[in-house]
């Protein structure tokens, strides 16, 4: 978006939302995979109704950078993740009692 002005397509906003849950998906800790899973879809959210392309347009061009800082923070993330898994992602079989 070079002019920032124009409001970008339904199909640049969908691939910006699939973007930013598949960076989600990257992060190894738990709860800070839920929190950009659950941010993603709040913001989506909170903007859905706007109507005005300028504002649309920097709803997009925030959504952007908020896409960078997500895949920058998964790297670092995953250099200084922990050896030990969390509770919630630990695959538990029930047991036969």
């Amino acid at each position: 978006m070079a002019g920032g002005a124009a409001a970008p397509s339904p199909t640049q906003v969908r691939e910006l939302f699939k973007s930013l849950l598949r960076e989600a998906r990257k992060f190894s800790n738990y709860n800070v995979r839920e929190y950009v899973k659950r941010r993603t879809v709040d913001g989506f959210q909170e903007h859905r109704d706007a109507s005005d392309p300028a504002a649309v347009a920097a709803a997009y061009e925030y959504g952007v950078k908020q896409l960078e800082i997500a895949k920058r923070q998964a790297v670092v993330y995953n250099l200084y993740a922990p050896k030990v898994k969390s509770i919630m992602d630990l695959k538990i079989k029930p047991s036969s009692a």
